[in-house]
């Protein structure tokens, strides 16, 4: 199995050219569902140690069915699945133009939420145009054991969000397991208490928002991906869905820039226009670099040939 190695403002992407699972025909929505359903293993034997490590993200490379598309890929964590991908998007375009297989310029990559554009601006910085997001609640309140009752909005950005500025600890890579294990309470809380995002869906991922650090910064985060890993970039979806959530309260323009840090620092430069069903179009601009092209074997009698995770699929 061939796959190309990149690092989105430090979050990992494993993009499989070659090599991975049939999953037929039928929308990228339908395939990156029997992905989850039918291929599990594949995921954890791809990400997982000894080939990999639980925060990295693969990019499953398949055949569009939207005739714009460019590419067309599925997202995946050790987990399973993933909507959208900001980080991996941008990692997935890079990663192409070191193959010679995107050009510089604008391209659409289709994902199993929607059909994204990519203006890949040089070698290793892209732009993506997200789809829509938008914020469904404000003011949640939540009770979560050992915590008290937190507040916080929940928001779309191509994956479910519940963001609140209910931060347990500084937003520092120094009080990263404080953070995960308060965010891993949050998440369970929300399930316990049955707050979903629309139609029921499950929230996966929390987003503990402060002040930032840096002096080119809006605002700084920590977000926790499904499973107990945290994103090393700012996380192109929470970004979008915080994004959302500053236009519903009329704190940022269409068109005016917002940096958003991550907690080792790295940022993402981020605008929006309005959405066509009363949400925003985020447009999150990023570095990625190749650090890879790697060849996986997969040895038959090979113990962890599967992966080892201690993830537990929920």
């Amino acid at each position: 199995m061939r796959v190309i190695d990149s690092h989105t403002g430090g979050e990992p992407t494993r993009l499989i050219l070659s090599g991975g699972p049939d999953l037929g025909d039928g929308s990228l929505t339908d395939r990156a569902h029997r992905l989850f359903r039918d291929h599990r293993d594949f995921c954890s034997a791809v990400l997982s140690e000894p080939r990999g490590h639980d925060a990295m993200v693969g990019a499953l490379l398949v055949p569009p069915t939207d005739p714009i598309a460019a590419a067309a890929v599925i997202y995946f964590n050790p987990i399973g699945p993933l909507g959208m991908c900001g980080h991996a998007t941008i990692g997935t375009a890079a990663s192409l133009h070191h193959l010679g297989r995107l050009d510089l310029g604008r391209h659409h990559i289709e994902t199993p939420v929607g059909t994204v554009g990519v203006h890949l601006q040089t070698a290793n910085r892209a732009a993506v145009e997200n789809v829509e997001s938008d914020r469904y609640r404000a003011g949640v309140a939540v009770d979560v054991p050992g915590q008290g009752r937190i507040s916080g909005d929940i928001a779309w950005g191509g994956n479910w969000f519940f963001l609140t500025s209910d931060v347990p600890a500084p937003l520092t890579l120094a009080h990263v397991d404080r953070l995960t294990t308060s965010a891993v309470a949050l998440r369970q809380a929300l399930a316990e208490q049955g707050i979903t995002g629309r139609d029921g869906a499950m929230i996966d991922h929390i987003e503990f928002v402060g002040p930032p650090l840096t002096s080119v910064g809006h605002a700084r985060n920590f977000v926790l991906c499904p499973g107990t890993v945290y994103d090393r970039s700012p996380c192109g979806t929470g970004s979008a869905a915080k994004l959302a959530c500053l236009a519903a309260d009329g704190d940022l323009a269409p068109g005016v820039t917002w940096i958003q840090e991550s907690v080792i620092s790295s940022t993402y430069a981020l605008h929006y226009r309005p959405g066509s069903t009363g949400g925003v179009i985020a447009t999150i601009t990023g570095t990625a670099f190749v650090t890879g092209d790697t060849v996986l074997n997969f040895d038959p009698a090979d113990p962890y040939r599967a992966g080892i995770t201690s993830q537990e699929v929920y």
